[in-house]
């Protein structure tokens, strides 16, 4: 039978984490994100997020995201599964990235899979493993966990 409504009204989620840059070395540093997610129809969200990517000067990035969301909730809505995708914009980040080349990795994709356990009927706990795909040496992936409120 098909959903009557939506998995998701409207949810502000503050998450902290780590990003952890591919590379030989796998540098990582503390990241932290705030995301408000909405649910555009039975089990597709929206999200739009501001991402701190650490202070680490391999992998320094501050940007937004704005992602489409394939979501399912089970167990009567408490657990929710989601796959995301779509474009990031870094608004900073580190300087040592070459002049030279076109494109200075302001642009990017973010693929994303998430779990949140709605503790309430308001409050809820989330993970979420994001990959940060770039066209240049800065692909990171960043892993957090926090807690949110629905209204």
């Amino acid at each position: 039978m098909p959903r009557p409504t939506n998995v998701t009204n409207n949810e502000v989620t503050v998450m902290l984490g780590t990003t952890i840059l591919n590379s030989p070395d796998s540098e990582s540093n503390l990241a932290g994100s705030i995301k408000y997610r909405r649910g555009l129809w039975h089990y597709l969200d929206f999200t739009a997020s501001y991402l701190h990517e650490g202070g680490h000067v391999q992998s320094r990035r501050d940007g937004i995201a704005a992602q489409l969301w394939a979501t399912r909730a089970f167990f009567d809505d408490r657990l929710t599964l989601g796959v995301g995708a779509g474009p990031y914009v870094s608004i900073t980040q580190n300087q040592d990235l070459p002049q030279s080349r076109t494109g200075d990795g302001r642009f990017a994709g973010m693929v994303s899979v998430s779990a949140s356990y709605r503790l309430t009927h308001r409050w809820l706990a989330r993970v979420t493993w994001n990959r940060m795909v770039t066209r240049y040496d800065r692909d990171a992936d960043i892993i957090e966990a926090g807690f949110g409120v629905r209204f």
